[in-house]
């Protein structure tokens, strides 16, 4: 078992481990951490625990100080500039015609790099552009491609369902979704129905996915021959979370069975 904390570096963003270095720290804290990009300023999720070691995917780096109130007025200047380029890095992509569109811009907190994520449906030649954002703001530029959920994160708004988009209140990471979940929970597989804002797959198929295949567990799929208790039948429809499907027996009558008698 190993001491660490959890740190996010946005709203709703994927929580990352690092070591407290010592330190007791509280929930909703801010810190100072050592990350890949250089020094980074992120909000304290999940305060001092111990985790098996084994479940850590990467090195743990640590955490450098508490934030002071020094930290975050540098923090918050540095999320002024960003917004600055962001706004001049869309300008030069007008002027240079790029296929791109640029979602955000972030600075780590010691400046060593400027980040910029776009949206394009096909890569971008952006070397011109890269070479004019690192003359005007002196420090390594970064442009990262992100696909349309990280968009939908971003831009937000609300689902089908009539509540704010999971993408941009709660999840932090993006799950792989298939069009098999939807075929397991027996929905309609029309693109107005099981797409998001996005226009990929909803993120909640996932949520119910494995309850809806414990649940179909020895339930016979439409238009499978059955023997019942009253002879043999077609399956002509089944209700997975109640456990029970109807069937059709050779004199045109409907029957109903119920799994959860039967065990």
């Amino acid at each position: 078992m190993i001491e660490v904390i959890g740190v996010s570096f946005k709203k709703n963003s994927k929580i990352y481990y690092f070591s407290p270095n010592g330190l007791d720290i509280k929930k909703n804290s801010n810190v100072i951490v050592k990350t890949e990009r250089g020094l980074q300023y992120g909000n304290v999720e999940k305060s001092n625990f111990n985790i098996d070691s084994k479940k850590l995917t990467t090195s743990l780096s640590e955490v450098v100080r508490i934030a002071s109130k020094k930290d975050t007025e540098k923090h918050l200047k540095n999320q002024e500039d960003a917004k600055k380029a962001l706004i001049k890095c869309r300008e030069l992509v007008l002027k240079y015609n790029l296929n791109m569109y640029i979602l955000e811009a972030n600075y780590t907190f010691d400046r060593s790099q400027l980040l910029f994520t776009f949206l394009s449906e096909s890569r971008v030649d952006f070397r011109k552009l890269a070479k004019d954002l690192a003359n005007i703001y002196k420090t390594r530029i970064e442009l990262r491609q992100v696909g349309v959920r990280d968009k939908a994160k971003e831009v937000g708004g609300f689902g089908s369902c009539g509540r704010e988009l999971c993408c941009s209140k709660f999840l932090c990471d993006f799950d792989s979704v298939s069009i098999n979940m939807a075929k397991n929970q027996n929905i309609a597989l029309n693109p107005t129905k099981i797409n998001g804002a996005c226009g990929r797959l909803l993120c909640c198929l996932k949520y119910e996915d494995e309850c809806y295949k414990e649940c179909a567990k020895g339930l016979p799929k439409v238009g499978k021959k059955v023997e019942t208790d009253e002879g043999i039948g077609k399956v002509i429809s089944v209700d997975i979370l109640k456990r029970k499907y109807k069937a059709e027996l050779s004199d045109n009558r409907i029957i109903e069975v119920d799994l959860n008698e039967s065990n």
